[in-house]
């Protein structure tokens, strides 16, 4: 839509927006000064530590989700501010799609050398935006492969709305091994999956849970971490998916399993 000779960046424009009175950032707990710091967000990095999420007037809100009301103010916007690249304004969701597509297969598909180098490649030409997409099409597709359950303790919770209480659980860091591929990936619920980034449980080379034993439990709780010591993990129907043995060789090496 801008045509510009500077980096086509989303951290800038996102942040300066509050100096228009319609637009709001909410910062995460604890970056409340940080934000205040202009100088902070020029990258994309700073800006996803440190905002949690922005927000709109209320009264524009009202118009925006009036379908009506959108339409209008929509082509207000591209005559007024973008009146010789508004054609490209229906060609960018449509390059999106295909985009989010072509991701989800290199996440599916891709070996993770392979998806390594084109991540590297992005972060060379600093495109932060779809090293952003990649990891959000990661947190939705690996609890779908496990069918929203979590792999350790079954746990899944259908709802009529469209929530997941599963997360999408890196096996090998992200910012370690730039791998997004689906055999980096293990669906866990929440305090599991922390139990599993902090070095609390790992998997064997038999997809059997391994559980760390310097640290107890109180005996009063309901659910405990103990119990699932040398429980087979559930795994994805097509074994094309199953977890890397040796990403799980990497994590129990990490944390001295």
């Amino acid at each position: 839509m801008v045509i510009s000779k500077h980096d086509c960046g989303f951290a800038l424009p996102f942040y300066h927006l509050i100096s228009d009175k319609f637009w709001h950032l909410q910062p995460k707990e604890g970056f409340e000064n940080f934000l205040q710091i202009k100088s902070s967000m020029r990258s994309f990095a700073n800006l996803n530590a440190t905002v949690d999420y922005a927000f709109i007037d209320e009264d524009l809100f009202q118009l925006a989700i009036d379908p009506l009301s959108n339409a209008v103010l929509q082509e207000h916007l591209l005559e007024v501010y973008f009146p010789d690249t508004k054609s490209h304004f229906t060609n960018s969701f449509e390059n999106q799609e295909k985009l989010l597509g072509n991701i989800e297969h290199k996440l599916l598909h891709d070996n993770a050398e392979e998806y390594r180098t084109e991540i590297k490649k992005l972060i060379r030409q600093k495109n932060e935006e779809e090293i952003y997409l990649r990891r959000g099409v990661f947190k939705r597709e690996i609890p779908k492969i496990y069918n929203n359950t979590c792999c350790v303790s079954g746990m899944k919770i259908d709802s009529t709305i469209n929530i997941s209480m599963v997360d999408a659980c890196h096996i090998v860091p992200f910012s370690e091994s730039y791998d997004d591929t689906v055999t980096n990936g293990i669906a866990l619920c929440p305090n599991l999956h922390r139990a599993f980034d902090r070095g609390l449980i790992s998997i064997d080379d038999n997809y059997r849970v391994i559980v760390k034993s310097n640290f107890s439990e109180k005996s009063s709780l309901n659910y405990f971490i103990v119990p699932f010591q040398g429980k087979q993990i559930s795994l994805p129907i097509d074994s094309n998916s199953f977890p890397s043995l040796n990403n799980f060789y990497h994590h129990r090496k990490r944390f001295n399993f």
